[in-house]
């Protein structure tokens, strides 16, 4: 993956893509849509979707994709390495949506939630993948929320096109936070933040080290979840205090 446009800009979205096989513009195809990094406080949430001609979906299946997140990341690293091997019948796309999109949209005079942004992102791919001209004739969606607000069909995360999906969007996540470029300049950045999800002590601690009481988080930080505010507000408290 070129994560080169990310890497000059991560303060919004950015969209990967592979070619459209031939194949999937003449046969009709079936299309899944997964996401990653839904829940972490720190770096992007990435929506992909994989497509391929129904007639090919056995084929895919024999690849034996599963689930992201029941694999190590060497073995989605291999099984997104074969997908791209296989792109005489298979096709992906995924947005990559910063920290800083989620939280500026979420905390916006017009609030948009995380969910809303999700389903909007999700219809967005599917477009997209229609715009190139994909057949696409089934969607299955990994859903979030209330699943009649997709209004479209359903899976477990055991469909390959789905698990499919699945890989190619926490692939590019992984790969996202891993060369993830700082704008700020921070003094002794520490990369062991743990999991990412506000639940995890390494996390926790990352964001106690990393905040400024002035100017909060640097952008990798969702400084809309609770965990950063509730951080920000005691730093920020602890500082005036200590200015008194």
């Amino acid at each position: 993956m070129d994560f080169s446009e990310l890497e000059k800009d991560n303060t919004g979205r950015c969209r990967l893509s592979s070619p459209v096989p031939a194949v999937c513009r003449k046969e009709s195809c079936v299309l899944g849509v997964d996401e990653a990094g839904r829940g972490p406080v720190l770096g992007p949430m990435v929506y992909a979707i994989c497509y391929c001609p129904l007639s090919r979906l056995a084929d895919l299946e024999a690849m034996k994709v599963a689930d992201s997140k029941t694999m190590s990341e060497s073995d989605r690293d291999r099984l997104f390495a074969k997908m791209e091997e296989n792109g005489d019948f298979v096709g992906w796309a995924l947005d990559v949506l910063s920290p800083n999109l989620i939280s500026t949209s979420m905390l916006g005079r017009v609030k948009y939630n995380l969910n809303a942004l999700s389903h909007d992102t999700a219809a967005g791919l599917i477009q997209y993948a229609l715009d190139q001209g994909v057949r696409v004739t089934q969607v299955f969606v990994d859903t979030v929320g209330l699943p009649e607000t997709y209004q479209e069909r359903l899976t477990d995360a055991l469909y390959p096109v789905v698990s499919a999906a699945s890989i190619c969007a926490k692939v590019a996540r992984d790969q996202a936070v891993k060369n993830w470029q700082f704008v700020e300049d921070l003094q002794d950045l520490d990369a062991d933040y743990g999991s990412g999800y506000p639940n995890d002590p390494k996390t926790k601690a990352w964001l106690k080290k990393h905040v400024e009481p002035v100017f909060g988080f640097p952008q990798f930080v969702r400084f809309s979840w609770s965990t950063a505010q509730t951080i920000l507000e005691k730093e920020a408290a602890d500082h005036f205090i200590s200015k008194l």
